[in-house]
């Protein structure tokens, strides 16, 4: 049964996009497949490199809330934000990170795909987020990839359609490989916390 509210949260370092990269899925669903939606940022310091944290609810109902209390979706684009902003993971959500900054995940319900190193091939490192979009939504199912596409380029300036079209289709292509029922169903306490007997 599809669940009536998805939370999905995105985290990285200021300068990578995650605040536009909600934005963008936030018009995708409200705009343009007609969920309610809820998008919510903490800027924090992010202009001298810290972490920036986004969060974006969907519903097909009245959102009473506009706030993550439990994430189905967690795009991490570095270690210090997954680290930071990991802790009300749903049991059986979906952590999806940029393998390029972050090496260590907390669950075994995990992707790693790296998004930077992936842009870099497109000579702009700076669309990274507009990978990780294409391949969080091919993952998560919620939003149209149609939407997606839309939403995408009606944010960006028209010189630079063509390059974040390229790079969302990279991140679909490469989300495309995964086959994510062979995930696990669900996370062990001790994927969060540790083995404490360790």
């Amino acid at each position: 049964m599809e669940k009536e509210r998805y939370e999905m949260r995105f985290g990285g370092a200021g300068g990578q996009g995650v605040i536009t990269a909600a934005v963008i899925l936030a018009e995708a669903a409200g705009v343009y497949d007609g969920f309610n939606v809820c998008q919510t940022q903490s800027y924090g310091p992010q202009s001298r490199g810290g972490n920036s944290k986004a969060e974006l609810v969907i519903s097909r109902k009245e959102i009473d809330y506009p706030k993550v209390i439990k994430m189905d979706c967690f795009l991490a684009m570095n270690q210090t934000a997954l680290d930071d902003y990991f802790y009300d993971f749903e049991t059986n959500g979906l952590l999806v990170v940029d393998s390029t900054f972050v090496s260590q995940t907390p669950t075994s319900r995990a992707i790693s795909l790296p998004f930077t190193a992936m842009a870099r091939e497109l000579g702009k490192e700076i669309v990274a987020n507009i990978v990780a979009i294409g391949a969080v939504a091919k993952l998560c199912g919620k939003i149209s990839l149609e939407s997606v596409e839309k939403a995408v380029l009606a944010r960006v300036p028209a010189k630079f359609r063509e390059l974040n079209q390229q790079a969302l289709i990279m991140g679909i292509k490469a989300a495309e490989q995964i086959d994510i029922s062979k995930l696990p169903t669900s996370i062990a306490l001790e994927d969060v916390y540790g083995d404490a007997t360790g």
